[in-house]
């Protein structure tokens, strides 16, 4: 290659580079919300880009506004081509990486801050319902923390409302905040203690702050009271597992005993206890 095609080659390459470092591809749908969004090129050096909200029914959602391509000098050049209908997708959260767009470039592509139709979207966005629905959404997603946010302004608005100490220990307990999550889960217990699902949540609390006396108590009550049996031999695991992590050879040998036949009831658990019972010998 001569000099001068060298020299122009590396130019170009490395405004091509200048152009593609105004896109991070580093952020997940579930980080997206509210934001303007756009998708790894495609093989024509198109991008993709529109916006995400939260729809109350259908949860995430990728509203398509078109797609450009970057020019040499980093300009954001749309295709001309004219949005005729909305194209909207509900996006599961998955491994794909998006970048956010520099407000720098809206004008180039033409967008507001805000597109004018998310306004109807935002209607009773603080009632405890809708509040609810998303911390119950960003928990389902296990992103716990954004979960929080949500439920958080819940409970100063009503923290007895229908499900929601059960949803917020959820998030506790995906964030390590054990003790938070039983103070939650205790009152839920007063007021529906035949929950099986509260019950379970309560016990997996209990035995990851290392209260295990308090998580029998709590198991040996959920087998007399709960009439949904779907949890049993999860919530009987999640003691003899805390037994194993201690080491603890008595009581692990003790509570696979008495616990056999439930344990083995569940087709998933049986080959994790047999390695249990293999390696805590050792």
């Amino acid at each position: 290659m001569k000099p001068r095609i060298l020299i122009l080659a590396l130019f170009l390459a490395s405004q091509f580079i200048i152009a593609q470092n105004s896109l991070t591809f580093d952020k997940k749908f579930v980080q997206s919300e509210d934001k303007w969004v756009v998708f790894p090129m495609t093989k024509d050096s198109t991008y993709m880009f529109g916006f995400i909200y939260i729809d109350p029914v259908a949860g995430l959602t990728f509203d398509l506004e078109g797609d450009f391509k970057i020019n040499s000098n980093g300009r954001f050049i749309t295709s001309g081509n004219k949005k005729e209908s909305s194209i909207k997708t509900r996006l599961q959260p998955n491994n794909t990486l998006i970048a956010f767009i520099p407000e720098s470039k809206f004008s180039e592509l033409n967008i507001p801050k805000t597109p004018e139709w998310l306004q109807a979207y935002k209607t009773n966005e603080n009632s405890i319902e809708r509040l609810y629905n998303w911390g119950y959404m960003y928990n389902g997603w296990n992103e716990c923390e954004k979960a929080l946010v949500y439920l958080e302004k819940a409970k100063n608005i009503n923290q007895n409302y229908k499900g929601l100490n059960v949803e917020l220990a959820f998030s506790y307990n995906c964030l390590k905040r054990y003790q938070d999550a039983i103070l939650v889960l205790q009152k839920a217990i007063e007021s529906n203690p035949t929950d099986s699902y509260t019950n379970k949540e309560l016990i997996y609390a209990e035995v990851k702050s290392g209260q295990i006396d308090l998580a029998i108590k709590s198991f040996k009550r959920a087998l007399e009271i709960c009439k949904d049996e779907t949890y049993n031999a999860e919530n009987s695991f999640q003691i003899l597992q805390a037994y194993f992590l201690q080491k603890d050879v008595i009581n692990f040998e003790k509570w696979l005993s008495e616990n056999h036949n439930l344990l083995y009831k569940n087709q998933t658990l049986p080959p994790i206890i047999e390695q249990m019972i293999t390696l805590i010998k050792k």
